[in-house]
């Protein structure tokens, strides 16, 4: 009978964890139905809106849909790059569209190589005889990058413009190390490899001090290229260098000064704005006071998919940090990435290969083994390009070593050719607490790496020598690649970073120009007339569940704007939380990430939107510091 009655409750409970299940499913897809904006026919004309708030990606982070059933969403929208270049060509092309906005009150920024690209996008909208209108309360550098291109700029009275350029401080550990009794044992090659300086010093070498300065001056003269370019009456110098002059001449406003230094074209609020694009667009069909037709990005990139007639050209997504195993997109997961290619290359579908990398590296064996299917994908006689977007670095660069060909863009940050290892001891910690360690050993490397005690002279030797193995597989890679010198390469890698107007000038690169340029030059090499090529990206398709899941915390463009007014003062304040964040993550990826890297943290862009866990990390360390 016992039996029979423990029988009975298993069954009992797998029947009350079954509907258990079900009701949950029920609610939440309940949930989702009730929460989905409705997807409202497009007008028939009107303007198309590039709604930009959050950052501009190469690759958008997968949603999490666990997070939108708990309440939480991501903490900053991302778009990508190729549905704002895709939605500006459709666009170009139809009589549907009679205007383009572009909305940058909420916009965070992005890569400047990244911006750059849509900026050229929007170049070939208004070329097709597209008025561009740009609005925001307050520009800062990424935002103003991307208005410059516009036909007119709008700003808010009571907004500015405030361009800072590339540079900053970055955090420097060693004395909170010391403090903590926490020793870092670092391995590197690289005279310049200074992601690992942090952790051994309180200030920037000269040697990185110098490398990051002539960094940072190529960046910004690229930048200040692309405004003169595309707004040649811009008194950009003038207001950079004496901005505090410029603003009292025009009474103390800053929004003024900009107007007067020809940076803007109107100065206006919302509904002035909104009055000047419907006196084109056309008003909305709800009859709203100051609303124009709009029509968003996201639903008229969708209403004009990728193209699906042509040979196939394929193109190979290396975004974000590279790691080993699986990754959803936004990170670039070793297995992950070389199983898409493979699994591509057994169909036998493409004719060429694309490699589009944003990214500053990371993990050593994930890096070679998106290399070894990059390779592979040559062994069967298809010619590799590589497209350079906003960062191609260290394990970015190393990805792209097999490539005939190298295309990058002028302010496309590369190079950092280096290797580093670091392992944090603890031996201090434990003297300041009282606490001892010993043991025993049975080879010389027991209990090798000893965090309590201290790493060995034998292990550290060992671990140098991979570190300078690796270096040395790295170096001659390249040299094979670009076929250069391997004193050559000497000189110009040791984890230098280079700007991609440098790196075409010693050679990391062949030249300069798009993802379309890389897939028309793909097509060349393989003997494809360009015209009848078409990309097909190599990628994971989103299911039907995670689709209507990122509708949900897409922007609403009708609701939205009342929540996201940002003028520059109100930029500038959050900046110190991104760089506190960015730091605190830059400390995690080298501390928490594997023993030997190519990665390069000084080439990443510290106002990329935080993580949650970044947040949690800030919090506790200033509540350790305000002990």
């Amino acid at each position: 009978m016992k039996l029979v009655r423990g029988l009975w409750k298993l069954l009992v409970g797998i029947k009350d964890g079954l509907v258990l299940i079900a009701m949950l499913i029920f609610f939440a897809v309940l949930f989702m139905a009730l929460s989905i904006k409705p997807n409202n026919v497009l007008p028939s004309s009107g303007a198309l809106v590039l709604d930009l708030t959050g950052t501009l990606v190469e690759q958008p982070a997968e949603t999490d849909p666990l997070s939108i059933l708990s309440g939480r969403r991501s903490l900053s929208h991302e778009t990508r790059l190729r549905d704002l270049e895709r939605g500006l060509q459709a666009a170009s092309s139809s009589n549907n569209i009679k205007a383009v906005v572009l909305d940058l009150d909420a916009f965070v920024g992005g890569e400047q190589a990244t911006i750059a690209a849509a900026g050229r996008a929007i170049d070939k909208a208004r070329a097709a005889g597209k008025p561009v209108f740009a609005y925001a309360t307050g520009y800062s550098d990424d935002g103003y990058l991307l208005a410059a291109h516009a036909t007119e700029i709008w700003l808010n009275p009571l907004g500015g413009v405030m361009l800072n350029g590339p540079g900053g401080s970055r955090l420097y550990y060693k004395g909170l190390m010391d403090k903590l009794g926490v020793t870092a044992r670092i391995y590197r090659v690289g005279t310049f490899k200074s992601a690992v300086e942090p952790f051994m010093r309180s200030d920037q070498s000269p040697e990185a001090r110098d490398a990051n300065q002539a960094l940072a001056n190529a960046l910004w003269a690229s930048w200040l290229a692309d405004v003169a370019s595309a707004r040649p009456r811009a008194k950009v110098t003038p207001y950079v260098e004496q901005p505090d002059a410029m603003i009292s001449a025009a009474g103390g406003r800053m929004s003024q000064a900009a107007l007067n230094a020809g940076l803007v074209d109107k100065l206006g609020d919302r509904n002035s704005f909104n009055s000047r694009v419907s006196a084109i667009a056309g008003d909305a069909a709800d009859g709203g006071i100051n609303d124009f037709k709009a029509i968003p990005l996201e639903r008229w990139a969708a209403a004009h998919p990728e193209k699906s007639g042509g040979t196939p050209i394929g193109v190979l997504t290396v975004a974000g940090d590279i790691v080993d195993g699986e990754a959803p997109p936004g990170a670039a997961g070793g297995t992950t990435i070389s199983n898409l290619l493979l699994d591509e290359l057994a169909r036998k579908r493409i004719k060429a290969l694309v490699v589009r990398v944003d990214s500053p590296g990371g993990s050593v064996m994930a890096s070679e083994q998106i290399r070894s299917a990059i390779v592979q994908a040559k062994g069967l006689g298809l010619p590799v390009v590589v497209s350079m977007g906003g960062l191609a670095a260290s394990g970015g660069y190393w990805v792209s070593t097999p490539a005939d060909r190298i295309i990058a863009e002028p302010s496309t940050v590369t190079g950092s050719i280096g290797v580093f290892g670091i392992l944090p001891t603890f031996q201090g910690s434990l003297t300041k607490l009282g606490l001892s360690a010993d043991g025993v050993k049975t080879t010389p490397l027991s209990g090798e790496p000893d965090f309590y005690k201290g790493t060995s002279p034998l292990f550290d030797a060992m671990m140098q020598g991979s570190i300078e193995d690796i270096y040395r597989r790295f170096t001659t890679m390249v040299a094979q690649s670009r076929k250069l010198p391997i004193e050559r390469v000497h000189e110009i890698a040791e984890g230098r970073v280079w700007a991609g107007s440098s790196a075409r000038q010693i050679g990391l690169v062949d030249g300069f120009g798009t993802v379309d340029d890389a897939i028309t030059e793909a097509a060349k090499l393989a003997k494809v007339d360009p015209a009848k090529a078409r990309p097909l990206y190599i990628e994971k398709p989103l299911s039907p569940l995670k689709q209507m899941i990122r509708s949900l915390v897409e922007p609403d463009p009708e609701y939205g704007e009342t929540t996201r007014l940002r003028d520059p003062w109100g930029a500038m304040a959050g900046r110190p939380d991104r760089l506190l964040l960015h730091a605190l993550a830059e400390a995690q990826n080298v501390l928490m990430g594997p023993a030997i890297q190519v990665r390069c943290l000084q080439c990443e862009s510290a106002g990329a939107p935080p993580r949650a866990a970044d947040l949690r990390a800030a919090r506790s360390l200033l509540a350790w510091a305000a002990r």
